[in-house]
Parts: structure tokens; sequence; C-alpha cells
């Protein structure tokens, strides 16, 4: 979906939801996974950040992560968590740490929710952009395609967009519609699945929660591989 919806040709993709982190490549028929997280996903870690800080849910917690971290006045940067582990992150200690700092120095009045927010989305968002950059390089690759619900974020986009340029490739940022759960993704891998001769009778059906990306074989694309830089 996002290839057709942004015109991209064979980008480095980069899924960041409320279930998947992961930096995906293509290569020979499959969504190969290069890096992604060790724990909690990074739209599970905003979600909790979001009631820790006692955030709304309406319309959704990470867009009010993002308008807070945005809004206007001066903000104090706070260290946190930086864990990139080869070409995995993990969340759950940076999220221990925030929920500290909520429950201490943001009572007493020390830092404020914006601070927290600030801070919060400039680390996470580092991290994912750095195992961006390090899958671009390896795959000789020059877009990056952002995908899943975190995706909407826009200081996201900018941070992906300052270090794709800096490359001189692109940033295929999804079209919020398609970031977020929708049907019209499903009903295309059906489609293509279709047209390939794959098909399912209804009553062997069945939903595997866990089914990886990189076990699926995308017979609808060409097998072709990554040249390494």
């Amino acid at each position: 979906m996002g290839r057709v919806a942004c015109g991209a040709s064979n980008p480095v993709v980069l899924y960041v939801s409320g279930g998947n982190t992961q930096v995906i490549a293509y290569s020979n028929q499959r969504y190969r996974i290069f890096g992604e997280t060790i724990d909690i996903a990074i739209g599970n870690c905003l979600d909790r950040f979001a009631r820790a800080i006692g955030l709304s849910n309406d319309p959704s917690p990470g867009y009010n992560i993002e308008q807070e971290a945005k809004s206007p006045g001066p903000k104090q940067f706070l260290e946190l968590p930086y864990v990139v582990k080869g070409m995995d992150v993990s969340f759950s200690g940076i999220l221990t740490h925030v929920e500290q700092l909520a429950k201490n120095a943001l009572k007493e009045g020390k830092i404020t929710k914006a601070d927290l927010c600030y801070s919060l989305q400039e680390t996470l968002f580092a991290m994912l952009v750095e195992i961006t950059e390090r899958a671009m390089a390896h795959c000789g690759q020059t877009q990056v395609l952002i995908v899943g619900g975190v995706g909407c974020n826009k200081r996201l986009q900018q941070m992906m967009a300052d270090m794709v340029k800096e490359r001189n490739g692109e940033l295929c940022a999804m079209d919020h519609r398609y970031c977020i759960d929708n049907g019209a993704m499903i009903a295309q891998a059906g489609i293509f699945a279709l047209q390939h001769g794959i098909t399912t009778d209804l009553k062997d059906t069945s939903c595997t929660q866990r089914f990886r990306t990189d076990q699926v074989q995308a017979v609808w694309r060409a097998p072709t591989a990554w040249k390494h830089t």
C-alpha cells in the first residue's frame, strides 16, 4: 500500500505502530527484518506514557503527545535512556524512566508535561532514525517509507527527512488514512494473492496474531535482491 500511495520503488520501510516496531527491506520475495524492538512496540510505549501523565485518548495518545511536545514556550531536554543494540531497539527501560519522572519530578513541579513529551519523542525517534540509516547503507537504498500509526507523527517524519536528505535520498511518508489500521491494506494483499493463485477455503482460515512480517512470501513482487554498498 505504501509503495502504491507514495510511488516508492523499493524503499527501506520503517514500520511503527502499537504492536510493531521494525525496519524492513525487500529481497527475494520476502520483507526482511533488519531491526526491531526487543521488548515493547513504540506505539505501546507512547500509549502507556500518555496514561502515566494523564493525557487523553481522544483522538489518540500519540497525537496528544505530539501536540504537547510542540506547544509554545521553552522546554528543557531531559536525558533519557537511549538503547540501540546493533540493529534492534528497546523501549521498556525508557518507559520506566519517564514513568518515574512523572511520579516524582512532574508532581513536584520541577519539569512539565511538555518537557517529558518533547524529550521522549526526540529520544525515541532518534533511535529509529539511527537504525533506519544503517539499513539504508546496508541495502544501498535511497528511499525510506514510514508506515504504521506512529508514522503519522510529523516530528518523526521531519527527523527522518533530515537524515534521508543528507544521504541524497527521498522520504515517502504515508497518507495518515493508511498509516492507521484500515481495510484497504488487507484488501490489497488479498487481491495480490488472488491474482497469483493463492486462495484459502473459508473453513481453513484462521487468525495468527503474532504472524511475522518475514514469514509471508510476497509472490506478487519480482525476486530481486539488494546490493550492498
